[in-house]
């Protein structure tokens, strides 16, 4: 039986920083999914055969259901699952589409559950999910308000799901970074340039998540910066939290 790993939104930045460090794992084959087609065979040629390519767009329900149909007949043991694919942006919630706001949800939060309840009966003890939730998640964050949402439940579910597989000894962790260098940020808005405090490599955050998770940690925080921030939502009345965030957004708002 091949032992693999399944990594979503396989494309972006964060991701082919996992999927250089699980090239490094015991595993078989390295399933990567996205939904673009294009970006999943320059994955392959860059990572060479290790890698297969899985096109799956993760908000559509059709996808999904072929998606999980390949897990039930291949039946591998699934020695990591990466749920890393996720969106957001920044802005007033009101003004946020109907259609933006499901994608958001389907993407960040039900493809999180269906993934993981499609790989769990075909792990087996010393297995890993990684969730990636984010340190948005620590606080209310207007203006990022449904991504950071999004991201709350994620951890939530995250650190619930792994007391519930413990007799398995499967171990489930949520990543919580801080900003990440990638292209999922805006590097302006309303025309004005942003600046990321406490921006990280996603190489630092595949290391450290990869490690934490190896570790039987629930909860994986990378740097020092956003460790102080986790301690401080725990200490802060969550009003005082929001008024520091918009005051440090004050130039965009």
């Amino acid at each position: 039986m091949a032992s693999i790993a399944i990594i979503t939104g396989a494309t972006g930045g964060l991701a082919l920083e996992f999927v250089r460090e699980v090239l490094k794992e015991k595993v078989d084959e390295i399933w990567t999914v996205a939904r673009n087609t294009e970006k999943l065979d320059k994955l392959k040629k860059q990572f060479g055969d290790k890698v297969r390519a899985v096109k799956c767009d993760l908000c559509k329900a059709d996808d999904l259901a072929a998606l999980k149909e390949l897990i039930n007949a291949e039946k591998s043991d699934i020695r990591l699952l990466i749920n890393n694919a996720g969106m957001g942006d920044m802005g007033e919630s009101c003004e946020f589409s109907d259609e933006y706001i499901s994608k958001t949800v389907d993407l960040n939060c039900k493809a999180v559950c269906l993934l993981c309840n499609y790989a769990i009966p075909f792990m087996s003890k010393g297995a890993r999910i990684l969730n990636i939730s984010s340190a948005s998640s620590f606080q209310p964050v207007p203006y990022i308000n449904l991504y950071a949402a999004s991201k709350v439940f994620v951890r939530s579910y995250t650190r619930s799901l792994n007391v519930e597989l413990k007799s398995k000894g499967i171990i489930c962790t949520a990543v919580c970074p801080g900003w990440i260098d990638t292209d999922m940020l805006s590097k302006e808005y309303k025309g004005k340039p942003v600046k990321f405090p406490g921006l990280v490599s996603p190489n630092r955050v595949a290391v450290q998540a990869l490690r934490d998770s190896a570790k039987g940690k629930d909860m994986s925080v990378c740097t020092l910066f956003v460790k102080y921030e986790h301690l401080l939502s725990k200490i802060l009345p969550q009003k005082l939290l929001m008024k520091i965030w918009m005051y440090g957004i004050r130039d965009y708002v």
